[in-house]
């Protein structure tokens, strides 16, 4: 589910921003940016965000922006100090050599070195945990229209399913009167039991009675589901794949036009609902 927070934690050692992004993915996608010496605190960061989540590409970005009384540099005025003094001291003995320039010393390797890290455990885990905390709140939000829209489209295939099981029992009347019709025209023609019996044979071949009750039980499963809340989307993912199953052999067992088209319609709601719930967690 897409969603997007931020948070920012002040502290003594300056300002720490974290900064969520999650869009759709079938699986838990996680990316963590840390500025340069904070990269220490990355699997922290993603140990969290992967026990929190389970689904969709995650993308977090922290920031740290030093206090305005804090260098972010300092010179090494030891190794200065001796650099000037071998600089003077040469061109006591080599009069033509120019004098050593500032920007010089502060180019030569270890005088201008980076101040060492403030330790941000703290504040790098309050800005994140705050985040997610929005982040979450984001998708359950998202995930309960969501949540409306499948039931919606439950609603729907439990109504497909229940004009399947209208057609395939005038079905069998119809078939009957198609069966009778030709008999009539053999000679001799059949009794009325074998008749029946003939009836019993193709209908057993078309029954599709067995396959309806496995769709309303899984419908019934994916409403649960739903009611319950917490992570249901692979649950429900597996579900819609029993119904798109179920939904086949009832086409291709089938010789009805009828049922073809309520069939169609069927698979998709289906589809419908397969690809939303490869997005939900």
């Amino acid at each position: 589910m897409t969603a997007f927070a931020r948070a920012q934690v002040h502290a003594e050692q300056g300002e720490v921003v974290c900064e969520l992004r999650s869009v759709n993915h079938r699986y838990l996608e996680v990316s963590v940016r840390l500025p340069d010496g904070l990269n220490t605190l990355e699997g922290l960061v993603r140990e969290r965000l992967s026990r929190a989540l389970a689904r969709g590409k995650v993308d977090c970005q922290v920031a740290w922006r030093r206090g305005v009384t804090e260098a972010a540099v300092m010179v090494d005025r030891r190794l200065a100090a001796e650099i000037v003094g071998a600089a003077e001291a040469l061109r006591a003995a080599h009069a033509t050599l120019v004098p050593l320039a500032v920007a010089d010393v502060l180019r030569w390797p270890g005088v201008v070195v980076a101040r060492p890290g403030p330790a941000l455990d703290g504040p790098v885990s309050e800005a994140c945990e705050r985040a997610l905390t929005a982040l979450i709140e984001h998708r359950r939000r998202e995930g309960e229209r969501l949540a409306q829209g499948l039931r919606e489209r439950l609603d729907l295939m439990d109504a497909e399913v229940g004009r399947l099981r209208g057609l395939v029992a005038k079905g069998l009347e119809s078939l009957r009167e198609r069966l009778r019709a030709r008999v009539e025209a053999l000679a001799p023609p059949l009794d009325d039991a074998r008749l029946e019996q003939e009836v019993v044979l193709l209908a057993q071949r078309g029954d599709v009675w067995e396959e309806l009750e496995r769709l309303a039980v899984h419908i019934g499963e994916a409403r649960a589901a739903l009611a319950e809340g917490g992570p249901v989307g692979r649950r429900l993912d597996f579900l819609m794949q029993e119904l798109n199953r179920e939904a086949n052999t009832v086409a291709s067992k089938s010789s009805s036009a009828h049922v073809s088209s309520v069939v169609v319609g069927l698979k998709v709601l289906i589809e419908q609902m397969r690809e939303q719930v490869q997005n939900i967690e």
